[in-house]
């Protein structure tokens, strides 16, 4: 009787561990999350066929209890906040219309156009994307044509 109650603490003791962490730290339905349910499941038939209804129905709601407790205070304690992402972006898109370059403004090709690459244009180093076909880095260049999202530029002649 003492072994069977202890294999069914166990067992419900692992399948809480890995529900949390199905939960909390593994994304996704991983190995944890079907072994948690699995190993649940075994405890509660176990507890019911070992042990008789009245234990199999104690053990259901005190896992669930204990689950739930555990969950809820996962959630309001700070024990995630060293792995949670806090990261807060603070730029901002900045357009090519609104760096002041207009057509016809001349630069350099800072890298290689291949179609796409760096250009430097009143100072200011921009992506670009060549409408000649590669350009050469060092070679100077006009822009053509500005478009929803990029500088379109072709060797100055």
């Amino acid at each position: 009787m003492i072994l069977d109650i202890a294999i069914v603490v166990f067992l419900l003791t692992v399948a809480i561990v890995l529900l949390l962490l199905e939960i909390f730290l593994l994304p996704g339905i991983t190995v944890a999350g079907i072994g948690g349910f699995l190993f649940a499941a075994g405890g509660i038939l176990y507890a019911y066929s070992e042990l008789g209804v009245q234990a199999g129905n104690i053990s259901l709601i005190v896992s669930a209890v204990v689950f739930a407790v555990s969950f809820f205070w996962l959630l309001r304690s700070n024990s995630f906040n060293k792995v949670a992402l806090k990261k807060e972006v603070d730029s901002k898109l900045i357009s090519t219309r609104d760096l002041g370059i207009v057509q016809g403004d001349e630069g350099i090709a800072v890298s290689r156009l291949n179609p796409m690459g760096k250009i430097r244009v009143k100072g200011i180093t921009v992506e670009a994307k060549s409408i000649d076909g590669f350009v050469d880095e060092n070679t100077p260049i006009v822009v053509a044509g500005i478009d929803a999202s990029n500088l379109l530029v072709k060797i100055k002649k």
